[in-house]
This record gives C-alpha cells, structure tokens and sequence, in this order.
C-alpha cells in the first residue's frame, strides 16, 4: 500500500507542476504579444536610422569623428555589451548567449564586458573579471528612458577609453521557436559595403560634426533599445516553447504513473483475493 500511496503522492505533485508551467506559458504567450508588437514597430525606424548613419559615414570616409572612425590602436581593449534574461526557465534561451560570450573572450581576452541581466551576470562573472557594469530587471517595463544610462554609459567608455570597438551579443527574435544569436559591431560605426543610396552629397547644418554627435547617439540609443525589444521577445518566445513542453512532459509522466498506479492497485487486489481465498480454504480443511 506505500507503494500505491508514494504514486499517488506523486502525480498529484506531476500535475500540480503541469498547472504551474501551463500558467507560465500562458503568461509568457501574453508578453510575447505585445514583445511582437513593439520590436516590429520598432524595427523600421531602428533599420532606417542605421541606414542614415552608414551613410553619413559612406559619403565622408575621411571624417575624423570618433564615432565613425577606427581606433589605429592595435592594443586597444574591445568593449562587449551581453544580453540575457534576469530570469531563467526559458530553455536554452540564456546559455547559447554564454557559450556565445565564452568563445568571444576566448579569441579576445583583453574585452570588458557590460552584463545586461542578471542570468548572464552570474555566469560571465565566473569567466572573466573584466565586468565593468551590470543592470537587472530591465525587462520587466521596457522603458525607452531606462535604457539611457545604458546608452550614454556606452558611449561615454567608448569615446573617453580608447577602446577599438563595441560589440553586442544578443538574441535576435524570429518566431517563438526560434531565435538567432547575433554579434554585432555598434561601435565605430561602420559603412555599408553595397550601399544603395543616393549620390547627392550632403549638406550640413549647423556643421558636420554636430549632425555626426546628434545621429550617432540616436543610433546608438534606438540600436540599443531594438536589441533589448528583440531578446524581450525572444525570451517570452523562449520561455513559452520551454514551458509548453514541460506541460507535455508532464502529461505524459501523469499518464505514465497513472498505469503503474492502476497496476500496483491492481496487484494489491489479487494478492487480497489469494489471501482470502487461501484463507478460507484453510479454514475448510
């Protein structure tokens, strides 16, 4: 009978975590909703600004703004933004962007790097100690005007530390079952190779440099916030499809002891009967 009891006890434990992961995909469907609807209002103008930026850059390939032009310094550090969830149960979500950052730093150990989330914050830190700043729970409201420290914190590293680039390691969405790790350079900005654009030169106001300082920290905010509208999408997707699959899994491990429940009782049934039936033959004899 403990047998019967300990099963029991453990589908009821099965299906009580098969409503808890059924909850959080709901939840997670809800959030990637409205991810969707952001990201993909956000991504012409994130596309566009960037091709104004490229472009600048294209029709001025002697311009000196540091913005736009490559550090010479063959010693220079690289500067590496990472991108992760502050919360896990979303699959594989969080560690293809750590084994992403660990190949990173291991063809460029001299990097700093700046942690967004706390999944990768715990993990990088056992990587390198060149963690320089680290924000949590920026995903819970995805406010445009949270990310500015991020943004002028980016910049100002950039321009004041000599570093010779700033890359970015994030997941870029595609569908709730898919999402892509990308490794991207934001910093210095570089100009497109094919660039279908016009030949008409530009006309600067008030002056070049200060279009240049305007639009490239535009750029760099609206880049930067396009890439957390795409991992907070892709987290949820994540996250859906991961607790989609524990709700099945679970289905099938309740229907799985569910029979060796029926079994065991079963068993415990017919060795009742012999008892009895031995019983009261013996009491014939």
């Amino acid at each position: 009978m403990s047998n019967i009891r300990d099963i029991k006890n453990r589908i009821d434990s099965v299906r009580n975590t098969r409503q808890i992961t059924n909850a959080m995909k709901m939840v997670a469907a809800s959030k990637l909703r409205k991810a969707q609807d952001r990201i993909v209002n956000a991504r012409p103008y994130a596309d566009y600004l960037e091709f104004m930026i490229r472009s600048v850059k294209y029709k001025n390939p002697d311009t000196e703004h540091p913005m736009l032009t490559e550090n010479q310094d063959k010693n220079a550090k690289r500067l590496l933004v990472v991108m992760t969830s502050d919360r896990g149960l979303c699959g594989s979500f969080n560690s293809n962007i750590i084994r992403s950052t660990k190949v990173y730093l291991e063809k460029h150990p001299d990097t700093d790097v700046i942690c967004i989330g706390r999944k990768g914050y715990e993990q990088i830190s056992k990587l390198t100690s060149s963690i320089i700043d680290k924000y949590f729970n920026l995903f819970n409201e995805m406010n445009f005007n949270d990310i500015k420290d991020i943004t002028k914190g980016v910049l100002n590293l950039y321009l004041n530390n000599g570093y010779a680039r700033v890359d970015v390691i994030y997941n870029e969405f595609k569908s709730a079952i898919q999402q892509n790790i990308i490794e991207k350079q934001i910093l210095p900005i570089i100009p497109p190779e094919s660039p279908a654009i016009s030949q008409v030169d530009y006309l600067y106001e008030p002056d070049e440099n200060t279009v240049i300082e305007e639009l490239g920290t535009k750029y760099i905010d609206v880049e930067i916030w396009r890439m957390m509208l795409e991992s907070s999408a892709a987290e949820q997707g994540a996250r859906m499809t991961a607790m989609d699959n524990a709700t099945e899994n679970a289905t099938e491990l309740i229907d799985s002891l569910t029979l060796l429940h029926n079994r065991a009782r079963q068993a415990a049934i017919t060795t009742e009967i012999i008892e009895i039936a031995s019983g009261a033959e013996a009491i014939n004899e």
